[in-house]
């Protein structure tokens, strides 16, 4: 019986320390130092929220970047891939119709189109594009916006970001920070 009562005692400690008083001191630390991280590092625009820069969204008006496609169709809820394998006829029939998408939007020629365009990442919620990609969009935002491409291009090279530790990642765009940027110089608001 004396076991029982140390057990169930050494179970409250554990329980207050981990379940309880753990989680309340790293919200606090969260809460002051890492605010905009630990609410989701939101983006808004003329007060509303549009998005958050961690995840991706949907932009497929001609006047926006385009983000990688989506397995998942943008929704974070079930976030994944297709788990299509590189012999599926589902995933070549995908892959052709987001090349002749772009080859009619973009105008330009299949084989000079980045993969992250025609294939879903992993999680099928990567917000960022490579700058290629990007790049890639340039003449088809120009003509719908009425903007200079170089003005587009210029966008794109300062919102370029680097690889972490110089080391990890590629450099990318993120592309909801570049459709707020160019809401900035063009006409439109952010209307998805």
């Amino acid at each position: 019986m004396k076991n029982y009562l140390i057990a169930l005692k050494l179970f409250l400690v554990v329980t207050i320390l981990t379940g309880l008083l753990y989680p309340v001191l790293i919200t606090i630390i969260a809460q002051t130092a890492f605010r905009d991280q630990a609410n989701g590092s939101l983006s808004y625009y003329k007060g509303n929220v549009v998005g958050s820069i961690l995840i991706g969204q949907k932009f497929d008006k001609e006047k926006y970047f385009w983000p990688r496609p989506s397995a998942v169709d943008y929704n974070p809820l079930p976030s994944g891939g297709s788990n299509l394998s590189s012999t599926s006829k589902i995933l070549k029939d995908l892959v052709s119709e987001r090349m002749n998408k772009l080859v009619s939007a973009d105008r330009v020629k299949s084989g000079g189109i980045p993969s992250d365009l025609l294939f879903a990442s992993g999680s099928g919620l990567d917000p960022h594009i490579s700058p290629a990609s990007a790049m890639l969009q340039v003449g088809r935002i120009a003509k719908a916006r009425g903007i200079d491409k170089n003005n587009i291009i210029d966008l794109i090279n300062g919102s370029i970001e680097k690889r972490d530790l110089l080391v990890f990642g590629e450099p990318r765009v993120n592309v909801l920070r570049l459709n707020e940027s160019l809401d900035n110089i063009g006409k439109a608001g952010m209307n998805k």
